[in-house]
């Protein structure tokens, strides 16, 4: 009789297993979909810009603002690594950077910078101590 009574945790715990598996998987392979939204996000539109502070009210491109909205969520508050690797006194040069704002590397897909930004964000990248 004890046999049985198990089953009933068995069959909780196999379900429990394979739904954490199965909504794992609805995350791999968003990148796409994920760049897609950053841009719908970032093209709303001059009132969607100045709501994301990307823009400084002169127009200029301000790199701090931009991480805020785009990076924390992956390489942390103070940018020393999370999901994403450290920004921190990063050992990769400027091209490199920039290759990897352009077009996404790993996980991070690419778009998330205006390819017109992209030098402006690699130097602050770089400045970041």
């Amino acid at each position: 009789m004890q046999k049985n009574a198990i089953v009933p945790y068995i069959l909780i715990m196999a379900f429990g297993i394979g739904l954490i598996f199965f909504l794992s998987l609805e995350g791999v392979g968003n990148e796409a979909e994920i760049a897609e939204e950053h841009a719908a996000e970032e093209g709303g539109g001059e009132a969607a810009e100045g709501e994301g502070g990307e823009e400084a009210a002169s127009g200029d491109f301000d790199p701090a603002a931009t991480a805020e909205a785009s990076c924390v969520s992956c390489h942390g508050s103070s940018y020393e690594g999370g999901v994403g690797p450290s920004l921190v006194a990063t050992e990769l040069g400027q091209d490199e950077i920039e290759e990897i704002l352009i077009n996404g590397k790993g996980t991070m897909p690419p778009g998330l910078v205006p390819e017109e930004n992209v030098a402006a964000m690699a130097e602050w990248v770089l400045s970041l101590e």
